[in-house]
C-alpha cells in the first residue's frame, strides 16, 4: 500500500478554479493507518463542482467508483485501479469549517458526544494545496490551547445524561434490558459511550479523535478511570444477553469512575 495517487489527485483537482483548499485527513494523515486504511482527502470549494466534470476526472481511475455521495459530506469514492487503494474525496465549504470552528473554540457550544471531532480532524489534516493562503489561517485559529469554558459545556452536557437525568442514558439502557429489546440497549449503549468518550478527551483537553481506535487513543489519556478497558469490554458484552443486573453494575462503575474526575467542572459557575 502506498500513496502514489495523491499527488496525481491534487495535481488535477488544484487547476479547478472552484478548489480554494486541499488536505489528507484520516489515519495516513496521522501516521496510524494499516493495509484496510483509505485515502481521505478534502477539498475545499468556494462553489459546488459540477458532478459531471467529477465523473470524467474518477471514471479513468476506477471500477467501482461511486460519485456524488451525499449520506453524510458530499464526496466522491473509488478504488484507484494502479494502487488498489480506496481514495474517499470529501468537498467542503469554507464558510462551513470556519463555522464548526467557531462554535467550539469561541462560543464552546458542547454537543450530544463527538463535540470536538471537526477540530480534531482540522489539527491532524495535512495541507496538500493552499491557493492564498486560507487554510494555513485556518489551521492557525485551530492550533491553541484546548478552552477551559469548552471543557465546562461538553461536562455539564454530556455528563449528567450518563446517569443522573430522568432520560439518562444508564436508565433508558436497562429498562430496554428488562424488556429484553437488544436493539434498544445497543443503540443507548451507543449513546452513552458517545457521551462518556466525549467528557473523557475534554477533561484531557484533548480534541476527540471520532470512533475509529477509540479505546485505545482513550487508554493513552493521562487523565481516566481504572480499569477502562476491561469496563467496556464487559458492558459490551452483557449487552448482548440484556442482563439488566449486570449492566446496571458496570455502568455504575463506568460513571463513578469518572465523576471524581468531572466534578471541578460541574461546579463551574458562569
Amino acid at each position: 500500500m502506498n500513496d502514489v495517487p495523491i499527488s496525481g489527485i491534487v495535481k488535477a483537482l488544484s487547476q479547478w478554479p472552484e478548489v480554494l483548499a486541499i488536505a489528507e485527513g484520516g489515519s495516513r494523515a496521522s501516521g496510524n493507518f494499516d493495509a484496510d486504511s483509505d485515502i481521505d482527502l478534502y477539498v475545499y470549494v468556494r462553489q459546488e463542482i459540477p458532478a459531471a466534470r467529477r465523473a470524467a476526472f474518477v471514471l479513468p481511475r476506477s471500477d467501482d467508483a461511486e460519485l456524488d455521495n451525499r449520506i453524510w459530506e458530499t464526496g466522491d469514492e473509488w478504488t484507484d485501479r494502479e494502487a488498489g487503494i480506496v481514495v474517499d474525496v470529501m468537498y467542503r465549504s469554507p464558510s462551513w469549517i470556519e463555522t464548526e470552528l467557531t462554535k467550539i473554540l469561541d462560543d464552546y457550544q458542547a454537543s450530544l458526544g463527538y463535540t470536538t471531532c471537526f477540530w480534531y480532524n482540522l489539527l491532524m489534516s495535512r495541507s496538500l494545496f493552499d491557493r492564498d493562503g486560507w487554510y494555513a489561517t485556518l489551521k492557525k485559529k485551530a492550533s491553541r490551547d484546548y478552552p477551559q469554558m469548552l471543557v465546562k459545556a461538553i461536562v455539564q452536557k454530556n455528563f449528567p445524561l450518563l446517569r443522573s437525568k430522568h432520560g439518562a442514558f444508564s436508565k433508558q439502557i436497562l429498562k430496554a434490558a428488562r424488556r429484553r429489546d437488544i436493539v434498544s440497549v445497543n443503540h443507548r449503549i451507543a449513546g452513552f459511550l458517545a457521551s462518556y468518550f466525549d467528557v473523557l478527551f475534554a477533561i484531557n483537553r484533548k480534541p476527540h479523535p471520532g470512533e475509529k481506535r477509540l479505546l485505545s487513543l482513550a487508554v493513552q489519556l493521562a487523565i481516566r478511570p481504572e480499569g477502562l478497558t476491561e469496563q467496556i469490554e464487559q458492558l459490551l458484552s452483557y449487552s448482548v444477553l440484556c442482563d439488566e443486573r449486570k449492566l446496571g453494575f458496570i455502568l455504575d462503575r463506568l460513571v463513578d469512575g469518572v465523576a471524581p474526575l468531572v466534578a471541578p467542572y460541574e461546579a463551574l459557575g458562569g
